[in-house]
């Protein structure tokens, strides 16, 4: 059984996000998504459409996610990938290179992102 891991905010769910999900579950068998939490959020100067709980409880019903975990600070993906027995970490290709530390653990992949569609996008046509 493979697992992958994935992060995110997602926030204003979009079929960018599906597609990202979709495509990362069709690495493996088991997908994890690091949900960052409001408070991390803060901490990275990003503010949120929807609360964590919120956001969450969407994540938890798409087909693809097995399990959704609390993202807190950007330290915790080592100890993410050895507790959850991480084999491949995926994330979008916008962060190529910043999660290379983690391939001394587990397989890296950088998916490219759904053209046209981002939250940032969304998040100015709703001003």
């Amino acid at each position: 059984m493979k697992t992958i891991l994935t992060y995110g905010t997602f926030d204003l769910l979009h079929v960018g996000h599906v597609r990202l999900l979709e495509r990362a579950k069709a690495l493996g068998d088991h997908l994890v998504v690091g949900l960052s939490t409001d408070e991390f959020n803060e901490i990275k100067h990003k503010s949120s459409f929807l609360p964590y709980d919120q956001r969450k409880e969407i994540l938890e019903a798409i087909k693809y996610v097995d399990k959704v975990i609390p993202e807190t600070c950007w330290e915790q993906k080592v100890s993410d990938v050895k507790e959850h027995g991480v084999d491949i970490f995926v994330i979008g290709e916008d962060w190529a290179g910043e999660f290379d530390f983690l391939r001394e653990h587990c397989e890296v992949v950088y998916l490219t992102r759904t053209k046209d569609i981002s939250t940032s996008s969304l998040k100015g046509r709703l001003g």
